[in-house]
Protein backbone atom coordinates (compact mmCIF):
# COMPACT_ATOMS: atom_id res chain seq x y z
CA UNK A 1 0.00 0.00 0.00
CA UNK A 2 1.65 3.38 -1.43
CA UNK A 3 2.26 5.59 1.71
CA UNK A 4 0.22 8.78 1.82
CA UNK A 5 2.51 12.22 1.15
CA UNK A 6 1.34 15.69 1.43
CA UNK A 7 0.69 15.90 -2.11
CA UNK A 8 -1.92 13.66 -1.78
CA UNK A 9 -3.47 16.00 0.90
CA UNK A 10 -3.93 18.77 -1.29
CA UNK A 11 -6.46 19.68 -4.21
CA UNK A 12 -4.67 19.54 -7.25
CA UNK A 13 -4.40 23.51 -7.83
CA UNK A 14 -2.88 23.60 -4.52
CA UNK A 15 -0.75 21.52 -5.16
CA UNK A 16 0.70 22.86 -8.45
CA UNK A 17 0.64 26.77 -6.82
CA UNK A 18 2.73 25.06 -3.86
CA UNK A 19 5.26 23.03 -6.12
CA UNK A 20 6.00 26.13 -8.54
CA UNK A 21 5.51 29.12 -5.75
CA UNK A 22 2.39 30.80 -8.02
CA UNK A 23 -0.82 31.71 -7.17
CA UNK A 24 -3.63 30.67 -10.28
CA UNK A 25 -6.96 32.46 -10.58
CA UNK A 26 -8.92 29.38 -11.40
CA UNK A 27 -12.34 31.00 -10.24
CA UNK A 28 -13.23 27.72 -7.77
CA UNK A 29 -16.31 28.43 -5.91
CA UNK A 30 -16.14 29.39 -2.79
CA UNK A 31 -18.24 27.21 -1.64
CA UNK A 32 -18.42 23.19 -2.59
CA UNK A 33 -22.29 23.40 -3.34
CA UNK A 34 -23.44 22.82 -6.79
CA UNK A 35 -25.37 26.44 -7.90
CA UNK A 36 -27.76 26.61 -10.64
CA UNK A 37 -25.46 27.29 -13.75
CA UNK A 38 -26.27 30.26 -15.66
CA UNK A 39 -27.42 29.39 -19.44
CA UNK A 40 -24.54 30.21 -21.76
CA UNK A 41 -26.85 33.00 -22.99
CA UNK A 42 -27.81 35.04 -19.73
CA UNK A 43 -23.52 34.70 -19.19
CA UNK A 44 -23.15 36.31 -22.77
CA UNK A 45 -25.52 39.22 -22.11
CA UNK A 46 -24.26 39.83 -18.60
CA UNK A 47 -20.91 40.89 -20.53
CA UNK A 48 -22.59 43.44 -22.35
CA UNK A 49 -23.98 45.13 -19.12
CA UNK A 50 -21.75 47.71 -17.63
CA UNK A 51 -20.52 47.68 -13.70
CA UNK A 52 -19.91 50.67 -11.97
CA UNK A 53 -16.97 51.71 -10.67
CA UNK A 54 -16.31 49.74 -7.32
CA UNK A 55 -13.39 49.90 -5.11
CA UNK A 56 -10.49 47.76 -7.03
CA UNK A 57 -7.60 48.59 -9.62
CA UNK A 58 -7.64 51.94 -10.67
CA UNK A 59 -9.04 51.69 -14.40
CA UNK A 60 -9.69 54.89 -16.86
CA UNK A 61 -11.50 51.37 -19.00
CA UNK A 62 -15.01 50.66 -17.03
CA UNK A 63 -14.96 47.02 -17.63
CA UNK A 64 -18.71 44.87 -18.11
CA UNK A 65 -20.31 43.17 -14.45
CA UNK A 66 -18.23 39.61 -15.41
CA UNK A 67 -15.37 41.39 -16.88
CA UNK A 68 -14.29 43.23 -13.91
CA UNK A 69 -13.58 40.29 -11.95
CA UNK A 70 -11.28 37.80 -14.71
CA UNK A 71 -9.57 41.29 -15.73
CA UNK A 72 -8.96 42.51 -12.20
CA UNK A 73 -7.50 38.99 -11.35
CA UNK A 74 -5.25 38.60 -14.42
CA UNK A 75 -4.02 41.83 -14.18
CA UNK A 76 -3.34 42.55 -10.43
CA UNK A 77 0.09 40.82 -10.68
CA UNK A 78 1.27 43.55 -13.43
CA UNK A 79 0.11 46.33 -11.02
CA UNK A 80 1.63 44.33 -7.81
CA UNK A 81 4.65 44.49 -9.72
CA UNK A 82 4.59 48.12 -10.35
CA UNK A 83 4.31 47.78 -14.26
CA UNK A 84 1.12 49.16 -15.02
CA UNK A 85 -0.91 51.80 -13.42
CA UNK A 86 -4.07 52.31 -15.22
CA UNK A 87 -6.57 50.33 -18.14
CA UNK A 88 -6.77 52.87 -20.96
CA UNK A 89 -9.19 50.90 -23.31
CA UNK A 90 -9.97 47.01 -24.96
CA UNK A 91 -8.33 47.40 -28.32
CA UNK A 92 -9.30 43.94 -29.43
CA UNK A 93 -11.77 41.41 -27.93
CA UNK A 94 -11.85 37.75 -28.99
CA UNK A 95 -12.82 34.71 -28.22
CA UNK A 96 -9.67 33.67 -26.50
CA UNK A 97 -8.32 36.62 -25.48
CA UNK A 98 -8.55 40.37 -25.02
CA UNK A 99 -6.01 43.42 -25.56
CA UNK A 100 -5.69 46.22 -23.38
CA UNK A 101 -3.99 49.69 -23.86
CA UNK A 102 -2.34 50.37 -20.41
CA UNK A 103 0.10 52.54 -18.88
CA UNK A 104 3.51 51.61 -18.13
CA UNK A 105 4.80 51.88 -15.01
CA UNK A 106 8.19 51.31 -13.02
CA UNK A 107 11.45 49.65 -15.67
CA UNK A 108 9.78 50.01 -18.96
CA UNK A 109 10.15 53.10 -20.97
CA UNK A 110 7.17 53.39 -23.34
CA UNK A 111 4.51 55.35 -22.19
CA UNK A 112 2.25 52.45 -23.85
CA UNK A 113 2.05 48.73 -22.91
CA UNK A 114 -0.17 46.24 -24.31
CA UNK A 115 -1.71 43.65 -21.86
CA UNK A 116 -3.20 40.14 -23.59
CA UNK A 117 -6.06 38.71 -21.45
CA UNK A 118 -7.00 35.17 -21.78
CA UNK A 119 -10.62 34.62 -21.61
CA UNK A 120 -12.48 32.96 -19.31
CA UNK A 121 -12.67 29.54 -19.59
CA UNK A 122 -16.48 29.19 -20.42
CA UNK A 123 -15.78 32.03 -23.18
CA UNK A 124 -12.50 30.77 -24.30
CA UNK A 125 -12.53 28.77 -27.56
CA UNK A 126 -8.95 27.60 -28.04
CA UNK A 127 -9.15 25.46 -31.79
CA UNK A 128 -8.63 21.87 -32.02
CA UNK A 129 -4.78 22.99 -30.72
CA UNK A 130 -3.82 18.61 -31.36
CA UNK A 131 -2.21 19.97 -34.63
CA UNK A 132 0.28 22.45 -32.96
CA UNK A 133 0.25 20.69 -29.48
CA UNK A 134 2.69 17.82 -31.37
CA UNK A 135 6.08 17.68 -29.99
CA UNK A 136 5.32 20.57 -27.67
CA UNK A 137 6.19 19.44 -23.98
CA UNK A 138 3.85 21.43 -21.42
CA UNK A 139 4.98 24.23 -20.22
CA UNK A 140 4.95 25.66 -16.56
CA UNK A 141 4.66 29.43 -15.77
CA UNK A 142 7.67 29.21 -14.63
CA UNK A 143 9.06 28.50 -18.08
CA UNK A 144 9.89 25.17 -16.95
CA UNK A 145 9.36 21.66 -19.18
CA UNK A 146 7.57 19.21 -18.08
CA UNK A 147 8.80 15.54 -18.08
CA UNK A 148 7.71 12.19 -18.09
CA UNK A 149 8.68 12.45 -14.10
CA UNK A 150 6.20 14.50 -13.41
CA UNK A 151 3.60 11.96 -13.28
CA UNK A 152 0.83 13.88 -11.92
CA UNK A 153 0.73 16.78 -14.49
CA UNK A 154 1.17 14.40 -17.24
CA UNK A 155 -1.63 12.14 -16.22
CA UNK A 156 -3.40 15.34 -14.86
CA UNK A 157 -3.11 16.50 -19.03
CA UNK A 158 -3.57 12.93 -20.71
CA UNK A 159 -7.04 12.83 -18.60
CA UNK A 160 -8.47 16.24 -19.09
CA UNK A 161 -9.29 16.60 -15.67
CA UNK A 162 -9.61 20.67 -14.49
CA UNK A 163 -6.24 20.51 -13.14
CA UNK A 164 -5.16 19.16 -16.42
CA UNK A 165 -7.24 21.74 -18.31
CA UNK A 166 -5.61 24.28 -16.19
CA UNK A 167 -1.84 23.01 -16.91
CA UNK A 168 -2.91 22.95 -20.72
CA UNK A 169 -4.28 26.11 -20.52
CA UNK A 170 -1.07 27.93 -18.80
CA UNK A 171 1.10 25.98 -21.45
CA UNK A 172 -0.55 27.46 -24.38
CA UNK A 173 0.13 30.95 -22.95
CA UNK A 174 3.85 30.41 -21.93
CA UNK A 175 4.19 28.60 -25.89
CA UNK A 176 3.35 32.40 -26.89
CA UNK A 177 5.62 34.57 -24.05
CA UNK A 178 8.56 32.35 -24.66
CA UNK A 179 8.21 32.52 -28.56
CA UNK A 180 8.20 36.20 -28.35
CA UNK A 181 11.11 36.38 -26.12
CA UNK A 182 12.71 34.35 -28.64
CA UNK A 183 12.15 36.00 -31.78
CA UNK A 184 12.15 39.01 -30.61
CA UNK A 185 16.11 38.86 -29.32
CA UNK A 186 16.61 37.45 -33.02
CA UNK A 187 15.43 40.76 -34.32
CA UNK A 188 12.05 39.86 -35.60
CA UNK A 189 9.02 41.70 -35.90
CA UNK A 190 7.14 41.19 -32.70
CA UNK A 191 6.26 43.18 -30.32
CA UNK A 192 8.57 43.21 -27.23
CA UNK A 193 7.22 40.84 -24.15
CA UNK A 194 7.70 42.47 -20.65
CA UNK A 195 6.16 40.02 -17.97
CA UNK A 196 3.84 37.34 -18.00
CA UNK A 197 1.07 36.39 -15.05
CA UNK A 198 -1.49 33.09 -14.98
CA UNK A 199 -3.73 34.35 -17.56
CA UNK A 200 -2.19 36.93 -19.48
CA UNK A 201 1.11 38.61 -21.16
CA UNK A 202 1.96 42.29 -20.94
CA UNK A 203 4.18 43.47 -24.21
CA UNK A 204 4.54 46.55 -26.22
CA UNK A 205 1.97 48.43 -27.37
CA UNK A 206 1.62 49.03 -31.08
CA UNK A 207 0.32 52.41 -32.22
CA UNK A 208 0.07 55.38 -29.82
CA UNK A 209 -2.19 56.84 -27.75
CA UNK A 210 -5.14 58.13 -30.27
CA UNK A 211 -4.79 54.50 -31.96
CA UNK A 212 -3.59 51.12 -31.79
CA UNK A 213 -2.19 50.20 -35.11
CA UNK A 214 -4.19 48.20 -37.94
CA UNK A 215 -3.82 45.23 -38.96
CA UNK A 216 -2.55 44.40 -42.10
CA UNK A 217 -5.39 43.14 -43.96
CA UNK A 218 -7.21 46.79 -43.45
CA UNK A 219 -4.65 48.17 -44.96
CA UNK A 220 -4.04 48.96 -48.58
CA UNK A 221 -0.82 49.16 -49.59
CA UNK A 222 1.17 50.63 -53.32
CA UNK A 223 3.00 47.73 -55.14
CA UNK A 224 6.19 49.14 -54.38
CA UNK A 225 5.76 49.28 -50.62
CA UNK A 226 3.54 46.01 -51.08
CA UNK A 227 6.92 44.32 -51.92
CA UNK A 228 9.51 45.63 -49.72
CA UNK A 229 6.91 44.84 -47.00
CA UNK A 230 6.04 41.25 -48.11
CA UNK A 231 9.94 40.94 -48.45
CA UNK A 232 10.12 41.71 -44.74
CA UNK A 233 7.66 39.54 -44.08
CA UNK A 234 9.34 36.67 -45.51
CA UNK A 235 12.00 37.59 -43.69
CA UNK A 236 10.43 36.86 -40.44
CA UNK A 237 9.18 34.06 -41.46
CA UNK A 238 12.97 32.37 -41.81
CA UNK A 239 13.59 34.10 -38.64
CA UNK A 240 11.08 31.53 -37.11
CA UNK A 241 12.42 28.95 -38.96
CA UNK A 242 16.24 29.22 -38.21
CA UNK A 243 14.75 28.78 -34.59
CA UNK A 244 12.77 25.90 -35.56
CA UNK A 245 9.28 27.20 -35.02
CA UNK A 246 6.32 27.85 -37.46
CA UNK A 247 3.68 30.22 -36.78
CA UNK A 248 0.75 28.63 -37.31
CA UNK A 249 -1.97 31.16 -37.91
CA UNK A 250 0.04 33.55 -40.05
CA UNK A 251 -2.25 35.72 -42.18
CA UNK A 252 -2.92 39.45 -42.53
CA UNK A 253 -5.33 38.90 -39.86
CA UNK A 254 -2.09 38.70 -37.35
CA UNK A 255 0.11 41.22 -38.57
CA UNK A 256 0.19 44.62 -37.24
CA UNK A 257 0.83 47.77 -39.71
CA UNK A 258 2.82 50.67 -38.02
CA UNK A 259 4.97 53.03 -39.34
CA UNK A 260 5.78 51.44 -42.68
CA UNK A 261 6.64 48.19 -40.49
CA UNK A 262 5.07 44.79 -39.82
CA UNK A 263 4.60 43.40 -36.10
CA UNK A 264 3.44 39.70 -36.25
CA UNK A 265 1.66 38.85 -32.98
CA UNK A 266 -0.67 35.57 -31.77
CA UNK A 267 1.82 33.54 -31.62
CA UNK A 268 0.39 30.39 -28.94
CA UNK A 269 0.02 27.97 -31.58
CA UNK A 270 3.27 28.25 -32.35
CA UNK A 271 4.67 24.69 -33.90
CA UNK A 272 7.69 23.16 -33.66
CA UNK A 273 9.58 22.48 -36.92
CA UNK A 274 11.11 18.82 -36.36
CA UNK A 275 8.78 16.24 -34.06
CA UNK A 276 5.58 17.88 -35.53
CA UNK A 277 4.16 15.71 -38.31
CA UNK A 278 1.96 18.63 -39.88
CA UNK A 279 4.83 21.43 -39.84
CA UNK A 280 5.30 20.99 -43.50
CA UNK A 281 1.20 21.52 -44.17
CA UNK A 282 1.32 24.42 -41.86
CA UNK A 283 4.27 26.15 -42.87
CA UNK A 284 2.45 26.08 -46.19
CA UNK A 285 -0.57 27.22 -45.07
CA UNK A 286 0.92 30.23 -43.62
CA UNK A 287 2.92 31.15 -46.31
CA UNK A 288 -0.42 31.08 -48.63
CA UNK A 289 -1.66 33.22 -46.79
CA UNK A 290 0.39 35.48 -46.47
CA UNK A 291 0.52 35.45 -50.40
CA UNK A 292 -2.78 35.58 -51.15
CA UNK A 293 -2.89 39.22 -49.02
CA UNK A 294 -0.04 40.33 -50.60
CA UNK A 295 -1.50 39.01 -54.10
CA UNK A 296 -4.15 41.04 -53.88
CA UNK A 297 -1.54 44.31 -53.16
CA UNK A 298 0.18 43.72 -56.63
CA UNK A 299 3.01 41.32 -55.72
CA UNK A 300 3.65 38.21 -57.64
CA UNK A 301 4.25 35.37 -55.55
CA UNK A 302 3.72 31.53 -55.92
CA UNK A 303 3.24 30.36 -52.70
CA UNK A 304 3.38 26.50 -52.98
CA UNK A 305 7.13 27.00 -54.35
CA UNK A 306 7.92 29.79 -51.54
CA UNK A 307 7.08 27.11 -49.09
CA UNK A 308 8.55 24.19 -50.83
CA UNK A 309 12.14 26.42 -50.92
CA UNK A 310 11.67 27.33 -47.21
CA UNK A 311 11.44 23.40 -46.63
CA UNK A 312 14.12 22.42 -48.73
CA UNK A 313 16.46 25.15 -46.52
CA UNK A 314 14.97 24.82 -43.10
CA UNK A 315 12.73 21.80 -43.01
CA UNK A 316 13.96 17.72 -41.73
CA UNK A 317 12.14 15.75 -44.25
CA UNK A 318 13.67 16.75 -47.73
CA UNK A 319 10.97 14.23 -49.72
CA UNK A 320 8.51 16.66 -48.67
CA UNK A 321 8.94 18.98 -51.58
CA UNK A 322 8.28 16.88 -54.00
CA UNK A 323 4.92 15.44 -52.73
CA UNK A 324 1.57 17.37 -52.68
CA UNK A 325 -0.08 18.43 -49.67
CA UNK A 326 -3.51 18.66 -49.07
CA UNK A 327 -4.25 22.44 -47.04
CA UNK A 328 -7.77 21.46 -46.39
CA UNK A 329 -6.99 18.69 -43.95
CA UNK A 330 -6.38 21.88 -41.74
CA UNK A 331 -8.77 24.40 -42.04
CA UNK A 332 -11.07 23.03 -39.18
CA UNK A 333 -8.12 23.63 -37.13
Amino acid sequence: MRKTTLDDELDPIAYYEQRYNITIDDERPQSRRRKPAASYQEQVSALAEPTPVEAGLPMTYTPSRFERPWLEGALRGFYDRELIADVLSMVKGGKEACVYRCVSAGPISEPLVAAKVYRPRQFRNLRNDSAYLEGRAPLTLSGKALTERDQREMRAIAGRTRFGETLRHTSWLMYEFTAMQTLYAAGADVPQPHAVEANAILMAFVGDEHAAAPTLNAVRLGRNRARALFERVLNNIEIMLQHGMVHGDLSAYNILYWDDAPQIIDLPQVTLLEGNRRSQGILARDVQRVCEYFARQGVDCDAKALATDLWRRYGADESWAARDYDLSLLEKD
